[in-house]
């Protein structure tokens, strides 16, 4: 069993956070407050091979899935809400059609049911982290300076860097396991292809530019989600909760409120 490590706010109706590839829990603890103090429970675990849980050689979809579903029987969450962006939201789409009578709503973040091309971002991002020599860098600064190189853009890095920790007390290193995520990186791009179905409430979020879910997909979404919504924020990447964080919480603020 993958004892994944989690934070957990508030109480209330249960509603649980899943992460992106290359994140962490802690990406979304503003958000989770904010949604405790709507009167919910919330609970963001690390996903397997991110931030305090274990590592693991295996890492694709089904896996994942499979460490919801052990997570929420073993914190007996009962009809929980589970909100998902990017490989977290593939992971809540694949449990929400396989378990649909288990869940009460699914919110769905920048990321559609078909598969990907593989994408040249992350293997950027995979070399940027990998070449960082931690004889060398001994402070959070000089990391950020020598990913610059090789990731430019300041809010990825910010992102990115979410993962550094002490390793002893004088070494920085990274939680993340590469070698689990460079030796299964196209099978994070997998679809899923299934007649199964989710006849509850739905909620995908998009940004406006962001490629994840193009127009193409939408018929797809509402065979698989049938009372699904589709909403685009203007303005906004594939980073849409973080670059227009007050319309994605009014947007997921109201999804949870409506009565069903």
């Amino acid at each position: 069993m993958m004892k994944l490590f989690f934070r957990t706010f508030g109480e209330g109706p249960a509603v649980i956070i899943l992460h992106g590839l290359f994140g962490i829990s802690d990406n979304w603890v503003t958000f989770g407050r904010k949604l405790a103090e709507e009167g919910y429970q919330v609970y963001i675990p690390d996903q397997r091979n991110h931030g305090q849980s274990p590592h693991s050689p295996v890492f694709n979809y089904l896996a994942l899935a499979d460490d919801l579903n052990e997570f929420i029987e073993e914190h007996e969450i009962e009809e929980p809400v589970i909100i998902g962006h990017s490989m977290g939201g593939k992971v809540a789409a694949r449990y929400a059609l396989e378990n649909p009578e288990l869940l009460k709503k699914v919110i769905i973040v920048d990321i559609s049911l078909r598969a990907y091309p593989g994408r040249s971002s992350h293997k950027k991002i995979i070399d940027g982290m990998r070449r960082i020599n931690f004889d060398m860098a001994h402070s959070r600064k000089q990391v950020d300076m020598l990913l610059s190189e090789r990731i430019p853009n300041f809010r990825i890095r910010q992102f990115i860097l979410k993962n550094l920790y002490w390793k002893e007390k004088d070494r920085l290193d990274w939680r993340i396991n590469f070698e689990a995520i460079c030796d299964n990186l196209d099978e994070l791009f997998d679809g899923i292809d299934t007649i199964d179905r989710f006849d509850k409430p739905a909620l995908f979020i998009r940004g406006e530019l962001s490629d994840y879910i193009i127009e193409e997909d939408f018929p797809v979404i509402k065979y698989n989600f049938p009372q699904s919504e589709i909403v685009t924020i203007e303005n906004a990447t594939h980073w849409v909760h973080a670059e227009a964080p007050e319309k994605f919480a009014k947007l997921v603020f109201d999804f949870l409120k409506k009565q069903d």
